[in-house]
């Protein structure tokens, strides 16, 4: 029997991965779809071999993730959501291991970073992987007493591994922001409670064009919650910028901030409209 794409989610990495794992907690229902690349994964969003997609654009320590702004632009997906997933730290080894056997430890080079004081104590080797779930499937594969891995959860239990410590990341704070993207909009009546709307804009280049830009925000009282710069085919005269404010565009005080936007830019394209999270309003 063929699986059901229309219930099928993507994500990045190996499963057992915090993106996987951020599928689980929003989507229970669906079939979570692993993909090797974040290009891979908006392709399977795009083609319909899933219907949507989890990807993470900004970490409360390691901040934004690259890769993300540099293919939103050229993607014809959209944002129909958002999560903030608290990211906990495992440290996972072969069922044979303990604390006293383990000599190093693999995973992405910034889950290591995370935890780098509980490393330093335990005097374990840092071994940088593609990614945490990755990196804990190589050491089941390996089943080597002496190499662990910082993952998840859930990674441990998928591969049969073995929490030697539990929630070793040094900042409590850890926590990964993922945007939900569709093939089609679905935009939440403007009366349904606090709004996101994200956008991408790009400034004439004209002195003082970004600080008029945004004037309207100012004074029209808009809160913007992000603001990130990335250049444009390598070219240094030509930056866009990414957007997030609280609010939707069919609230009068966001269409005049809208309006004065687009009289000092060339370019603005809306890449969703979707509800607040309420970890927005529990930590504002």
């Amino acid at each position: 029997m063929a699986a059901d794409r229309t219930n099928r989610i993507a994500f990045q990495g190996e499963p057992g991965a915090n993106s996987h794992l951020a599928c689980r907690q929003v989507y229970p229902k669906m079939e979570a779809l692993p993909c090797a690349t974040f290009e891979d994964l908006f392709q399977a969003v795009e083609d319909g071999a899933a219907r949507l997609g989890m990807i993470p654009i900004e970490n409360s320590v390691a901040g934004r993730v690259a890769d993300i702004h540099q293919l939103l632009p050229h993607s014809s997906l959209h944002i129909i959501g958002e999560h903030f997933l608290r990211v906990n730290h495992q440290l996972v080894a072969p069922q044979s291991a303990t604390l006293d056997t383990l000599r190093e430890v693999h995973s992405h080079v910034q889950a290591l970073g995370q935890c780098r004081g509980t490393l330093r104590r335990l005097k374990l080797k840092s071994m940088v992987h593609a990614d945490t779930a990755g990196a804990a499937k190589w050491i089941a594969e390996r089943n080597d007493p002496a190499v662990g891995a910082i993952a998840s959860a859930l990674a441990a239990e998928i591969y049969g591994l073995k929490i030697l410590a539990s929630d070793i990341e040094d900042a409590e704070h850890n926590t990964t922001r993922f945007i939900i993207m569709a093939r089609e909009a679905v935009e939440p009546p403007a009366d349904n409670g606090p709004a996101i709307t994200s956008f991408m804009f790009q400034v004439r280049n004209v002195p003082a064009a970004l600080y008029k830009a945004l004037g309207g925000f100012a004074t029209n009282g808009i809160n913007m919650t992000k603001l990130e710069s990335y250049q444009v085919g390598g070219n240094f005269t030509a930056t866009q910028f990414y957007a997030d404010i609280e609010g939707h565009p069919s609230e009068q005080r966001v269409k005049f901030a809208m309006e004065e936007l687009a009289f000092f830019t060339t370019t603005i394209r809306i890449f969703g409209v979707y509800p607040a999270h309420p970890f927005r309003l529990k930590n504002g």
